[in-house]
């Protein structure tokens, strides 16, 4: 296994060791014993042998030695306590999912505006020290007004008031490409805790403390309950069924024995001791005692396929999954966008498109501009070239200009955003085209990106960047289709750009921009309906959902708190490896004599239209 070491963390953890020998022993509670019958017939024996043990020892008198007791008793106890530590440890894992989202917060040192100051002379550099106090994060309230420069993090949940800057929120999303956030419109709300890359932010502070973004998604995380397979419901009631049998069996044995030593004059009863015993012997003790513990084969299998399973049920469990909700970006998608055709302005040859956009994106390391120098090569055979020697000045991307491009010989060549290349080329007395902004318009209806580039006053045309959808990726999810699990991307993207994805990866339907609370209700919706639900996810704000998923998957190119939720990790981060995982969870099933599937659903193909909004 490659990177076997990037897993999430080893089956046993000490801290977790050390609280399910803990609990072991508060859930001899016969209240909370009860719901596992087998298990509280063991401890009733438990408590009885005990108290025959005793008996003897104070009183000499007994219907079995004191030592044999005494030893019966022991295993007993043994029996009753490592069950209940096989369980308490699959629950410490659930536990352990808040505390991962608690570690993703950070008090950092926040640059508050002074009572009284205007938030106007934040744009001003020298006037900005004055007006600033260094307060830390947790003291922050709703109203207040920091200042966030690059490289720093973002102290709180809040809203842009002014700048444009690019932000790294992968430590939230799991997504590696940076967003641009800027005041008014959509983009202005920001999350405490991401980074700003570029430029600077005056931002007013939303919420108090408590209720932050990541205080929500460890409130949902805490409150979500993995409902019983149904392999675990049939297990439940076979082994109640069975324990009452064996149970009258054993009772009517005492007088039977005393019967036959009356009658024929010669040995002795039974004992008590060796009754309960033998109770312990023939009823189903081994399977209830260890029912938390079920799929732990399963789980060795899971590691074979690449696959860290924290939860043996969730191996169990996979066997009968009948939905399966998909994160975009990350799992359905590569991540981030490529450029995957150029369209020229008219008059415009194609090569002349490719060489001005190339030469535009030498020096940007993003991964939409290096795929777009990949793109010009492979369609013209254009090669990066040295222009060191040509006196060449890059223009960097930033988020206040969002454009990019070189200045080369008299040449002012920039590629970006459509309203910033506009009036660029304005500025340079051109006149930005009717045609390509059609061409723009398409693109963007289609669910692409546009990159428009200019040569100063004359526009060239538009570079389409796309979500790329993992290769191979349409053809897994019909075979998934065809053993009857449903399909369901999940993205925050608006819905035009989400059906175009969903149409080209295939899935039976998808929910448009989404939020962690959609997405958690959503699971609840088809659980209430008797389905069982599978997830994919690896951002923070993933996390609720797969906490409440049955079966949760995280990819291990994921965050943290991603895979603290989940109770499976992949490690190779390939959504469509959920195929393995449900054959391996139908093998166990099969392997067990308990496998139920689920009847009267049925796969929904995917139609233009269908969303859930």
């Amino acid at each position: 296994m490659s990177n076997i070491e990037q897993q999430p963390r080893p089956l046993f953890v000490g801290p977790i060791v050390r609280a399910a020998l803990v609990d072991a022993v508060k859930k001899l509670d016969p209240r909370r014993m009860a719901r596992n019958p087998v298990m509280f017939v063991v401890e009733l024996g438990s408590v009885f042998t005990t108290a025959l043990f005793v008996h003897a020892a104070v009183t000499g008198q007994g219907d079995a030695p004191a030592g044999f007791i005494l030893a019966v008793a022991a295993w007993l106890w043994m029996t009753v306590l490592f069950a209940n530590f096989a369980e308490a440890m699959a629950e410490g894992r659930g536990k352990a999912q808040a505390d991962a989202l608690r570690q993703a917060r950070r008090d950092v040192p926040a640059r508050r505006l002074r009572k009284g100051a205007s938030s106007e002379v934040l744009s001003a550099p020298a006037a900005r020290a004055a007006a600033l106090e260094e307060v830390p994060s947790p003291s922050l309230r709703l109203g207040d007004v920091v200042f966030v420069a690059e490289g720093e993090l973002i102290p709180a949940d809040g809203e842009i008031l002014e700048g444009v800057a690019s932000v790294d929120e992968s430590a939230i999303t799991g997504e590696s490409a940076p967003v641009i956030r800027e005041s008014g419109g959509d983009r202005s709300a920001v999350t405490g805790g991401t980074r700003v890359l570029s430029d600077w932010l005056v931002v007013r502070v939303t919420t108090n403390p408590g209720e932050a973004f990541l205080d929500r998604m460890i409130a949902m995380v805490e409150g979500a309950k993995r409902k019983k397979t149904p392999n675990e419901i049939a297990l439940d009631v076979l082994l109640a069924g069975l324990t009452i049998v064996f149970l009258l069996a054993t009772v009517t044995l005492l007088p039977f024995s005393r019967y036959a030593v009356a009658s024929s004059g010669q040995g002795s009863p039974a004992s008590l001791t060796v009754l309960v015993a033998l109770l312990v012997c023939l009823i189903p003790t081994t399977i209830g005692g260890l029912l938390s513990a079920i799929g732990i084969a399963g789980m060795d299998r899971m590691i074979q396929a690449n696959v860290i399973a924290t939860s043996g049920r969730a191996v169990e469990a996979a066997g009968d999954v009948d939905v399966l909700l998909l994160d975009k970006t990350g799992t359905i998608t590569l991540g981030n966008r490529q450029a995957s055709e150029l369209l020229p302005a008219p008059g415009v040859d194609e090569r002349e498109l490719a060489d001005a956009a190339q030469l535009s994106s030498l020096a940007d390391e993003t991964p939409e501009g290096r795929s777009i120098v990949v793109l010009a090569k492979a369609r013209f055979g254009l090669r990066a070239r040295e222009l060191e020697a040509t006196g060449a000045a890059f223009v960097p991307f930033t988020a206040q200009t969002r454009m990019s491009g070189v200045d080369l010989g008299g040449r002012r060549i920039r590629k970006g955003a459509t309203d910033a290349v506009a009036r660029f080329v304005e500025e340079a007395g051109g006149r930005f085209p009717a045609e390509v902004r059609a061409i723009v318009e398409q693109v963007a209806r289609e669910g692409a990106t546009p990159l428009v580039v200019a040569d100063g006053a004359r526009v060239l045309g538009v570079v389409r960047l796309k979500d790329v959808v993992k290769g191979g990726i349409r053809e897994r999810f019909g075979e998934l289709r065809r053993i009857g699990i449903k399909t369901v991307m999940i993205t925050g993207d608006n819905p035009l750009t989400a059906a175009a994805i969903a149409a080209e990866a295939g899935v039976d339907d998808f929910l448009a921009e989404a939020t962690p609370e959609a997405k958690l209700e959503m699971i609840r919706s088809y659980q209430a309906k008797g389905h069982l639900v599978a997830m994919t996810g690896d951002g923070t704000n993933d996390a609720p959902a797969l906490a409440q998923a049955d079966v949760a998957v995280a990819m291990n190119t994921g965050t943290q708190a991603a895979k603290e939720a989940g109770n499976m990790v992949d490690l190779d981060s390939n959504p469509t490896k959920l195929l393995s995982i449900v054959e391996i969870g139908k093998q166990i099933g099969s392997e067990s004599g308990t496998q139920i599937r689920p009847v009267g659903q049925s796969a929904v193909v995917w139609q233009p239209g269908s969303t859930h909004m």
